[in-house]
């Protein structure tokens, strides 16, 4: 018991350094380099079939894109009087 008393002392000291040395530096805390795709992940969720949810949202966002060329298009063949 005693050990492992010792143990968290030292942990909690570490961790208290650790907390103490990154306020003294007053930088924000940063995410890390590379992100997800340094685990050679393409994107958040990795499953070959999506959820309803992202399947929705990949629908609206097809309709999205196919209206935003509607109106491209729209523009593009107007006649100006």
């Amino acid at each position: 018991m005693g050990v492992f008393i010792a143990v968290f002392v030292i942990m909690l000291v570490v961790v208290l350094a650790m907390s103490v040395g990154f306020l003294a530096q007053k930088k924000s805390i940063s995410g890390s380099c590379g992100g997800i795709s340094a685990l050679g992940m393409e994107k958040a969720c990795d499953c070959k079939d999506p959820c309803d949810d992202k399947k929705a949202r990949m629908a609206e966002e097809a309709r999205a894109e196919k209206r935003a060329a509607q109106e491209k298009q729209w523009q593009e063949n107007r006649i100006d009087s």
